[in-house]
């Protein structure tokens, strides 16, 4: 995924438009500093990652209630109780809802370094946000790649075996837990 880069129109301006600039900006943060620039990145990509979370539930909730019509039809007096085999898939695929729903829930408020001037001497703030940005972009890829597949299925039946298995198989997990990994760091080495 490539990311837009940026100038500072600051470094090429002259000493009286650096004044004007910094008086602009108040206490000195720069919108065009590379560090913000990664941090904003870092939430369009989490956001843009949860969007499509939302999409693949929303696709399994109209799977839902296409299989709940299907198979669970109003109660009648020769079948007063549904059958218990097709509530058991619906809640099946409620399941994956509330799953897809807690990984976009987790993703879009996942921290992020927050700009903190005293850790900023300490630490490689931008090296810190660059891996961040590069582990949620193969998120990106991962998640795409499991949207995709979950619009692809067709029928509630399918999906109640294999979401589950494209959300084990899938490399989400292990990419978030690299993310994780670097924010741990980060946390040792404040």
């Amino acid at each position: 995924m490539e990311l837009k880069k940026s100038d500072n129109p600051i470094d090429n301006a002259s000493i009286a438009k650096q004044v004007l600039s910094n008086l602009f900006y108040g206490w000195g943060y720069n919108f065009y500093r590379h560090e913000n620039q990664l941090r904003a990145d870092d939430l369009l990509i989490r956001s843009r990652i949860s969007d499509w979370l939302g999409e693949s539930r929303a696709h399994v909730a109209a799977l839902e209630s296409t299989y709940r019509r299907k198979y669970l039809p109003a109660p009648t007096r020769e079948h007063p109780f549904p059958d218990a085999n097709a509530v058991s898939q619906a809640q099946a695929l409620q399941r994956i809802q509330r799953d897809l729903e807690s990984m976009e829930t987790v993703i879009r408020t996942a921290p992020v370094p927050e700009m903190d001037r005293i850790h900023q001497r300490h630490r490689n703030e931008g090296e810190t946000l660059e891996a961040l940005v590069s582990v949620d972009s193969a998120l990106v890829l991962h998640v795409k790649n499991l949207r995709d597949a979950i619009v692809a299925i067709d029928d509630g039946a399918v999906a109640i075996d294999a979401v589950p298995a494209l959300l084990k198989a899938g490399q989400i997990e292990a990419t978030w837990q690299q993310r994780g990994q670097v924010l741990s760091a980060l946390v040792e080495s404040g």
